[in-house]
């Protein structure tokens, strides 16, 4: 085991070390088709890399194929990357007189003493702290993919930069078969299928990054909901309500302000005092849980919510669902003794893993963020001991409860250690879902204790969770997962009943209203059109079961079944059908019965 992960950790230095040597070799590209060019910053980055640019020209989708033209005849030249380390004030004259602006701000940002290095590669050179692979004979399958504008440093005040954004593989096989997924991601972008389904939309009078639910995306919020409810309450879990805003001083004594402050909307003044639109349900839930003693017996306390929350997204940085300014969040506090943490913990976890079966989530991983030392006091609570013991004891859980994790240094939240789960979608895209975080530091400014047996007053800790994420993350994963084809008990619309002529129309007007009547989401079509029309409709809206009667069907009592896919069952019962109906979605089944 240990020998694979030193593998394993062996490959991810190298792809690493390769994609950014790729930077290099697009910018030195750059340089010998646009002269006059300057340079800002190619990191590399998840499957990738870019580079960011100055210059006069426009970059255009056709300059791209040249591009990678030069930077494969660059790597054919086994160019060697040289280390050059310079003195500061060096640096800085080697960069100014070159005019090389982006790189002078750069070094003087650096602390005193820092080394500073230079690459080279021919006759390209880069400020850069490197690693390099050995030459550019050593790189590997890679594409241009796209243009975009980006402002230096990410901030609007700087000039604005063209950025080169670019895959890169290890083999060509590996870089084929990431590029047929992207096209099958770009199929199933749920920003398009979204709009399709009529599942939510975004309007310029209410603001980016708040969605407006439409009838469709509700029905799938209350099952959701449902699922949530039904599942927290067989783990017993009570539910609370709370408000939308609160006083500054709620966000003070939590400890919050000084952390979030950047990611929360301004405070408002009311009555001389002020209000913050709330980011996070913790400290109310902290509230709830102090508003009466507690003894050691009534601990745990399982504390629910699905809470609307605010967060200021900067706007570059907003993505459909994925990335919004207000959320509906799956969130709970678990108040607990020490001695219940792990039960506790470990039956979160349990939670995501029933969750993830019912979605078909097959490939997960848990990310266990730890704490740096040197963000003590600045990014994270100033207790180190806390941090430790903590860590540990999230640690030795994950791996008692043969719990697959990766554990990512100095990502944790500012209060304890946190778990993000990452899952991947039927066609291997990965989302960040949900967060499972310890909390060592919040009770205690809260003065939340419980009394003990030995009848002294101790601190509970909390576990926050939130299995499914927010509404609006989670639907847009399962828009993608599923490319729209949900299963029957969320599908908005799960059955069509359409009529072939005007003879058989109120046979199929009295099968819509049964299949009502029956808990079901049915809806007719008996316009004039064909049934082909009709079927296509219905194709296009991908609703899970299409009912098609006719004078066969009405004379012998009987329904004509299309499924999503095109398969079609004749002469079915309508009562088996309804009762196969509604066991496929009370059960919440993946798999319909007439597959």
């Amino acid at each position: 085991m240990a020998d694979d992960n030193k593998e394993e950790a062996a490959k991810e230095e190298f792809i690493h070390k390769m994609r950014h040597s790729l930077a290099h070799v697009l910018a030195e590209a750059v340089a010998e088709l646009f002269p006059g060019v300057k340079f800002g910053i190619g990191p590399a980055i998840e499957n990738g890399f870019y580079y960011d640019f100055a210059l006069e020209h426009h970059f255009t989708p056709e300059d791209l194929p040249k591009i990678e033209k030069k930077m494969k005849h660059i790597m054919a030249q086994t160019q060697k990357f040289e280390r050059v380390e310079l003195p500061r004030a060096e640096a800085l004259k080697h960069f100014a007189d070159k005019g090389e602006n982006f790189k002078v701000e750069l070094i003087n940002d650096l602390p005193e003493g820092s080394v500073i290095s230079i690459y080279k590669n021919g006759p390209f050179e880069d400020l850069c702290k490197g690693p390099h692979v050995e030459h550019t004979g050593k790189l590997k399958a890679f594409k241009l993919m796209s243009i975009a504008g980006a402002y230096w440093r990410g901030s609007e005040k700087n000039p604005m930069l063209q950025r080169i954004y670019a895959v890169a593989f290890e083999t060509q096989d590996e870089l084929n078969a990431y590029l047929k997924q992207q096209e099958e991601a770009a199929k199933r972008d749920h920003r398009k299928i979204g709009k399709q389904l009529e599942i939510f939309t975004f309007d310029d009078d209410i603001g980016p990054g708040l969605p407006l639910w439409l009838p469709n995306g509700a029905i799938m919020i209350e099952e959701l909901e449902k699922l949530a409810k039904e599942t927290e309450a067989a783990a017993g879990y009570v539910r609370v309500k709370t408000p939308h805003l609160c006083k500054e001083t709620l966000y003070q004594k939590s400890g919050h302000l000084p952390y979030y402050a950047e990611s929360m909307f301004p405070a408002m003044d009311i009555d001389g005092q002020k209000y913050y639109i709330k980011p996070m349900n913790c400290p109310h839930h902290h509230k709830i849980y102090g508003s009466k003693p507690r003894s050691y017996r009534d601990l745990p306390v399982r504390m629910a919510e699905y809470g609307t929350c605010y967060r200021y997204e900067q706007s570059g940085e907003l993505f459909g669902l994925m990335r919004v300014r207000s959320m509906q969040m799956n969130d709970a506090h678990i108040y607990c003794t020490p001695e219940q943490f792990q039960e506790e913990f470990l039956a979160v976890c349990r939670m995501y893993l029933g969750y993830f079966k019912i979605f078909g989530i097959e490939k997960y991983v848990m990310r266990f963020s730890t704490h740096a030392p040197e963000g003590l006091g600045k990014k994270y609570v100033d207790n180190p001991e806390l941090w430790a013991s903590t860590e540990i004891m999230v640690r030795d859980t994950l791996v008692s409860g043969g719990i697959p994790f990766k554990e990512i240094p100095n990502e944790a939240a500012f209060y304890g250690p946190k778990i993000d789960v990452q899952v991947w979608s039927v066609i291997g895209k990965e989302f960040s879902l949900a967060t499972n975080q310890v909390d060592f530091a919040v009770p205690a400014r809260f003065e939340l204790v419980y009394k003990d047996s030995d009848g002294k007053e101790k601190t509970p800790l909390c576990i926050h969770r939130a299995p499914l994420g927010t509404h609006e993350r989670f639907i847009g994963f399962l828009i993608e997962h599923f490319a729209g084809n949900f299963p029957l008990w969320l599908s908005p619309l799960q059955v069509k009943v359409m009529s072939i002529t005007e003879e058989s129309e109120a046979y199929a007007r009295g099968i819509e209203a049964k299949l009502k009547a029956a808990g079901l989401r049915a809806a007719g079509n008996y316009g004039s059109e064909t049934i082909n029309a009709k079927v296509r409709e219905a194709s296009v809206e991908k609703t899970p079961y299409m009912v098609v009667v006719g004078k066969k069907e009405m004379d012998a009592g009987t329904v004509t079944l299309r499924l999503r896919g095109g398969k079609q069952v004749f002469g079915v019962s309508l009562a088996e059908f309804i009762e196969n109906l509604r066991k496929e979605a009370a059960e919440r089944l993946l798999t319909g019965t007439y597959v």
